[in-house]
């Protein structure tokens, strides 16, 4: 087996035995492609695992053995060689979120799904949004606001009534989380070049949480969220399955009540 690929499970069973079976059959091959990790689990084990090779000049394939695996691959026994020869890299850059909290401390996590700011009480979120310099939304009174890239456009941004964004579209969404004032706002789409602040306008008495996937900083006062190009992901996908084809069918999907 070539000694530049790596293959990384999470603990599941399924996980293991495939990790067992692509050991043996990557022994039995040349496999010419450098820097490659392989990543079995699912997809909040591939975002995790991303980020902590966030400074690694690595591709990443990913195979699914949780439930849904948008990130992931499809894991076939028969063709897994062919589809890691003739599989297709795809380039994306994640949010960098910077936290400012109640006590004045600062955090900076990355996102490459969303940031999601969330309240913590019973009581809904007063929010202001800056882009760049100037107020898009001087006071929102909601459950909270969410921040999506392209990537993550078809998970809890979707959910929330967020638009799908292209993969090559250059933008991130703004979108609320059952906003009640204005209730109507239907939120943004902005270039991915663009500074979005966040501030909670009430921080003492309707505490929020800013959420970079599934890390959490508790007693938000101010979210600066960008997308950080100087950190590129490079994902593999097969050739019949691209992220972007995952995108545009996600769009045709009818929901089954």
């Amino acid at each position: 087996m070539n000694k530049k690929i790596n293959i990384i499970s999470d603990n599941n069973i399924k996980s293991k035995k495939i990790k067992f079976l692509l050991i043996k059959k990557l022994k039995k091959v040349k496999y010419l492609r450098p820097n490659l990790r392989i990543i079995i689990g699912g997809d909040g084990f591939m975002l995790k695992t991303l980020k902590k090779n966030k400074n690694l000049k690595n591709i990443f394939y990913g195979i699914n053995s949780g439930n849904y695996g948008f990130l992931m691959n499809k894991f076939s026994k028969e063709k897994i060689i062919k589809n890691l020869n003739k599989s297709k890299v795809t380039t994306i850059s994640p949010l960098e979120m910077k936290v400012i909290n109640n006590k004045n401390s600062a955090k900076n996590y990355l996102a490459i799904n969303e940031v999601s700011i969330l309240r913590q009480s019973r009581q809904a979120a007063n929010l202001s949004i800056k882009l760049n310099s100037k107020f898009i939304m001087k006071k929102l009174v909601s459950d909270g606001v969410l921040i999506s890239t392209p990537a993550g456009s078809t998970a809890y941004n979707l959910s929330v009534h967020g638009p799908i964004l292209n993969l090559n579209s250059k933008k991130i969404s703004i979108a609320p989380i059952s906003a009640f004032r204005p209730r109507r706002w239907p939120g943004k789409i902005v270039s991915d070049r663009s500074n979005i602040t966040i501030i909670n306008l009430n921080s003492a008495k309707r505490p929020v949480s800013a959420v970079a996937d599934n890390l959490e900083v508790r007693n938000a006062k101010k979210i600066i969220v960008k997308v950080q190009k100087k950190i590129k992901f490079k994902l593999l996908y097969d050739s019949n399955r691209s992220l972007q084809k995952k995108i545009k069918l996600e769009q045709l999907r009818k929901e089954v009540s």
